[in-house]
């Protein structure tokens, strides 16, 4: 006998037993998605997604420095540009930004951009001791180890230009003025944010 408005017991149990599967399957792909969601924010993930260069097959921007005394900064990649700076000092950091066949488009310290010569530019490491602090009365110290309370070396002036040894941890090695020392590595331009070097 069947009651209006209710249902047999089978279709009961059938629609229970449905019920049950369904709130199953919701807490699998809930919990799937929970260890989908755990792994990929432990995954390491990449700094900056990192182009290479068409020409040099090399990492696109990279820092790099001045090869020669005289350099022309030209406004396009070719000797039929015209020459809108010039360079007086070798070892000056600059970063490459851009590159076509044999000319490369840098920046430097104080954002002027232009193209220079591949061949002008080294892979030797240099940096400027903290720029955007030229005019101010502020020094950059260089300390004797990696540690903010270890004995200071020397302290530079901003716009000093050192040679960069290597970098780890936060921490540049440098020499300047004959002297080998530690800088901390946001207060020089010439290196990326926690990027190592190994010279």
């Amino acid at each position: 006998m069947q009651i209006e408005g209710l249902m047999p017991r089978t279709l009961i149990k059938s629609t229970i037993h449905s019920a049950r599967s369904a709130v199953q399957a919701a807490s699998r792909l809930l919990l799937a998605g929970s260890v989908f969601v755990v792994s990929l924010t432990t995954m390491p993930l990449p700094s900056a997604a990192v182009e290479v260069g068409r020409y040099s097959k090399l990492p696109l921007p990279r820092y790099v420095s001045l090869k020669s005394s005289r350099v022309n900064l030209r406004n396009g990649p070719g000797r039929e540009h015209k020459v809108n700076w010039l360079y007086l000092k070798s070892g000056l950091p600059v970063e490459i930004i851009q590159e076509f066949d044999h000319w490369r488009k840098i920046r430097d310290a104080d954002g002027t951009e232009g193209w220079v010569y591949h061949s002008l530019l080294s892979g030797e490491r240099t940096a400027i001791a903290a720029p955007w602090l030229r005019g101010k009365d502020a020094l950059v110290d260089v300390h004797m180890s990696p540690a903010k309370d270890a004995p200071l070396i020397v302290r530079m002036e901003p716009g000093v230009v050192s040679k960069v040894e290597k970098c780890n941890a936060g921490w540049c090695e440098i020499a300047v003025s004959e002297r080998v020392g530690f800088v901390e590595q946001n207060e020089i331009w010439g290196v990326y944010p926690d990027e190592p070097i190994e010279n």
